[in-house]
C-alpha cells in the first residue's frame, strides 16, 4: 500500500504491528498487550490525521493511486451490466472519456465519466484522464441519446484538465466544451453529476451540468489546480497549499457557498480504504437523487437547472 507524505507516522505504526505479528507466528513470545496497544494507536491516529485534513491534503487524496477510478465504480454499480459506447461519429473515440449504458436495480442510466489508468500503460492509453475535444463530443452524442430515449444521466467527474496539447486546441477544444455547457442546460432528462477524485476547470465542468451535483469527501472541483495557481501567482509550485487554501476547492467550501448540493461520506483515509462501501453509499445517493427528480416534470427540471447556476456567484454586502 502506497502512503502519502502526511500518513508517514500511520505507516511506522503499521511497520510495528507487522512486526509484531510476525513475532507472534513464529515464536512463543506473548506480544497480545503490545498488539492491542498498537491497534488501538493505529485508530487513534487515523482518527487524529483524517479529521483534521488540509485542502492540500484532500487534493492528494483525491489523487491516491490506489483510489477507485470511473471504470471501477460503473462495473460495481451496474454489478459489470454496462455496454460501453465508442466515438463521437466526427473525429474519433476518445479513451479519455467514456461513456456507456448500464442499469442499477433495473434502471437505465447513461455513464459518462473520465476514466485514468493505474499503471504506466494505462495512464498512457488514457492519456491520464485528460480528455480531447472528440471526447466531450462523444460525451454530447451519449446525452442527446439519453435524452432521446428518455434515459437519466449520471456523470463521473474526475480528471486534471482537458488535454491542453495543440492538436486539442486545433480541433476546437474550447469549442467542444462550450457546446457541452450550451447544451447540457436544454437535455430534457434528470442529471447526476459526481466528482468522485479531481475536478478540475474547464475539463471537468463539461460534463458537470446537472440537477444534482455531489462531491465524495476527499475531493476537488476547482478553476485551476493548486499547482498551476501557484506558478502563476508566485512562479513556483512552492506555493500549492497556499494556493489550495485560497482556492476554496474543497467540497466543504463548495457547498458552504452553494455550488453542489452534498458531500458523499467516504470510508476513514480515503475511498481506497474500503471501496464497497463507498460502492454502496454513491449506489444510494444516486437511487436517491434519482427517485427525487423523477417526480419533477420536465420543464420544472429545466427551470431549476438553469435558475440553479444563474444564482452562482450572487453576493449581498
Amino acid at each position: 500500500m502506497e502512503y502519502l507524505d502526511f500518513e508517514l507516522p500511520l505507516k511506522e505504526l503499521e511497520d510495528q504491528l507487522e512486526k509484531c505479528n510476525e513475532i507472534r507466528n513464529e515464536s512463543k513470545v506473548d506480544v497480545k498487550d503490545t498488539y492491542k496497544n498498537l491497534k488501538a494507536k493505529i485508530e487513534q491516529t487515523k482518527k487524529d490525521i483524517y479529521s483534521n485534513l488540509t485542502p492540500w491534503q484532500r487534493v492528494q487524496l483525491s489523487r491516491h493511486p490506489s483510489r477507485p477510478y470511473t471504470l471501477d465504480y460503473i462495473n460495481a454499480l451496474t454489478d459489470g451490466n454496462f455496454l460501453e459506447l465508442h466515438g463521437d461519429r466526427n473525429i474519433s473515440d476518445d479513451k479519455a472519456m467514456i461513456g456507456g449504458l448500464g442499469k442499477i436495480n433495473n434502471q437505465s442510466f447513461m455513464f459518462i465519466g473520465q476514466q485514468k489508468g493505474n499503471n504506466i500503460k494505462t495512464r498512457q492509453f488514457r492519456n491520464f484522464g485528460m480528455a480531447n475535444p472528440e471526447g466531450y463530443r462523444k460525451a454530447l452524442r451519449l446525452m442527446k441519446s439519453a435524452e432521446k430515449f428518455k434515459i437519466p444521466i449520471i456523470t463521473l467527474i474526475d480528471t486534471p484538465g482537458a488535454y491542453p496539447g495543440i492538436e486539442a486546441e486545433e480541433k476546437g477544444q474550447a469549442e467542444a466544451i462550450a457546446r457541452n455547457l450550451f447544451e447540457m442546460f436544454s437535455l430534457k432528462t434528470q442529471i447526476i453529476c459526481i466528482v468522485i477524485g479531481e475536478g478540475a476547470s474547464g475539463g471537468a465542468l463539461g460534463i458537470g451540468i446537472g440537477d444534482k451535483v455531489m462531491m465524495l469527501e476527499n475531493t476537488w472541483y476547482s478553476v485551476i489546480s493548486p499547482e498551476s495557481c501557484s506558478s502563476i501567482l508566485w512562479r513556483s509550485w512552492d506555493y500549492k497549499e497556499k494556493a489550495a487554501e485560497a482556492l476554496k476547492l474543497t467540497p466543504q467550501d463548495m457547498k458552504k457557498n452553494k455550488l453542489i448540493d452534498k458531500i458523499i461520506k467516504e470510508p476513514l483515509g480515503g475511498a481506497h480504504q474500503n471501496r464497497e462501501k463507498v460502492f454502496n453509499t454513491v449506489k444510494n445517493e444516486i437511487l436517491e437523487s434519482f427517485k427525487e427528480l423523477k417526480s419533477i416534470s420536465v420543464s420544472s427540471l429545466l427551470k431549476k437547472r438553469s435558475d440553479r447556476y444563474i444564482s452562482m456567484g450572487v453576493f449581498s454586502d
